[in-house]
This record gives C-alpha cells, structure tokens and sequence, in this order.
C-alpha cells in the first residue's frame, strides 16, 4: 500500500523557517517525481515546488530563492527547506508523487504551516 506520510509543519513566525519531510513508502522511489503543493483556505492546491527522478527542480515564482527542495533516495523522502517565511505562505502542505508512464499519481494527507505575521 502506498503511503506519502509528511512531517514538519506546526507555527512560526514571519521571517523564521521550517522543515518539511515526506516519507515514501513507494517501490521504485528514485522514478517518481515528486513535488510539494499548498492549499490555503478559500484557495485552489498550487504547485510551490518539484524535483524529477533526474533532481531538475522547479519552483513557483513566490518561493523562488526562499525554498528549497531535495529528495533522499536512499532514504525515500522529500524534503521542503523553508526559510524567510511569509504569511501567505499559510497553507495545509501536500507531498505528491507522480508516475505519468504508468498513470501514478499519489498524494499525503498533509501538514499544517501557518505563519504570523
């Protein structure tokens, strides 16, 4: 059964940083792409960053230069440096892992970050 679990979300302060950790419980880990998206309330899921099988990562415009992405395949995770962090950077934060060739595509349940500012 697969299971994308995240960890590292929780309350800090405008300006401070956090960690974001999603555990893959995934054969064949190091051919998925994987990515982490963002839902705030009263808003649609968006893409904040993604890292292919090959480490070309790609980032949306507002993260850019504050985030970084990186995946572990030894380990089978992903992880979200988050550093310079904004208010509308609030969000419920999804760890994602997609297959296109073999129509795999698999979601976390999610880790609250808010933000104060």
């Amino acid at each position: 059964q697969v299971q994308l679990v995240e960890s590292g979300g929780g309350l800090v302060q405008a300006g401070g940083s956090l960690n974001l950790t999603c555990a893959a419980s995934l054969t064949g880990f190091s051919a998925y792409g994987m990515g982490w998206y963002r839902q705030a309330p009263g808003k649609q899921r968006e893409l904040v960053a993604r890292i292919s099988s090959m480490e070309k990562t790609t980032y949306a415009d507002a993260v850019k230069g504050r985030f970084t992405i990186s995946r572990d395949n030894a380990r089978n995770t992903v992880s979200l440096q988050m550093d310079s962090l904004k208010s509308e950077d609030t969000g419920v934060y999804y760890c994602n892992a997609e297959l296109p060739v073999y129509r795999r595509d698999y979601w976390g349940q999610g880790t609250q970050v808010t933000v104060s500012s």
